[in-house]
């Protein structure tokens, strides 16, 4: 069961944190994973530690706010690959402020990755799915898509945009054979928690996590591994029935 045997995966943001757990995990399920991320030596390290396993990976340096750089993303992974079966759309930014801390800029930008971002590269992906009859787009969403946080509104709106356009593919495209779900985590303890609270609670770092972790009423924050799990699930064929949906994993937040 949840074999991914030699099924294309395209997985943006692969670098680090939960990206970077997908990618090991498809990797393990012998999926030819394609590792996508802005930072180059991120993507390798992924890539790297999928072929130490035993895996099979390729790392790509892809900015996927960019229309033509992930024009060229796809067209190089087809050349290879000749086909995708699987696009994780990972890659993504947060910010935190109410809509009086936040910039045009800074809804510029989290616009620019978290919403263009998914839009690029679902657009490249979904014609050559719909060639070769089928495939699974999965999004990472966000339990802010489903609802209100705290200072986090340019953030919520990008996440909402990301539900939306999960239905929406998924209607669209369910007689082309092409899934599309989205998960919805709330606070998963990742490297980029880790430096924001580094950066902006120095000397207090210990007391914010343990804040951060109390949201959950479970009592902690998820993993990257939890939400891989639930990524290879609806990514193979055992979810074959499973698609427009929004699944959260959030440590009982959403029933408190």
């Amino acid at each position: 069961m949840f074999l991914l045997t030699d099924k294309v995966a395209v997985v943006t943001g692969a670098g680090s944190g939960i990206g970077a757990a997908i990618a090991a995990l498809f990797g393990r399920q012998q999926a030819r994973v394609a590792v996508v991320d802005v930072d180059d030596a991120a993507a390798r390290r992924t890539a790297d530690a999928i072929a130490h396993d035993g895996g099979r990976a390729e790392a790509f340096v892809c900015d996927v706010s960019n229309a033509d750089a992930v024009a060229r993303l796809f067209e190089a992974v087809a050349s290879d690959s000749g086909r995708v079966d699987i696009l994780v759309n990972n890659a993504g930014i947060a910010h935190v402020g109410t809509i009086e801390r936040t910039s045009e800029a800074d809804f510029d930008r989290l616009y620019a990755v978290n919403v263009k971002g998914i839009f690029f590269c679902a657009r490249a992906a979904v014609p050559m799915m719909v060639r070769q009859g089928g495939g699974v787009i999965l999004n990472m969403a966000s339990i802010a898509s489903l609802v209100g946080i705290p200072e986090r509104f340019a953030y919520s709106m990008t996440k909402g945009a990301v539900h939306t356009m999960t239905m929406s593919i998924a209607i669209d495209y369910v007689k082309h054979k092409i899934r599309c779900n989205c998960i919805c985590p709330a606070r998963v303890h990742t490297p980029f928690v880790d430096q924001y609270v580094a950066r902006h609670y120095a000397g207090r770092e210990q007391d914010v996590l343990a804040q951060l972790s109390a949201y959950q009423p479970i009592g902690r924050m998820g993993t990257p591994e939890e939400v891989a799990y639930l990524a290879l699930y609806l990514c193979s064929d055992e979810a074959s029935f499973v698609t427009g949906q929004a699944y959260p994993i959030d440590g009982g937040v959403l029933v408190s």
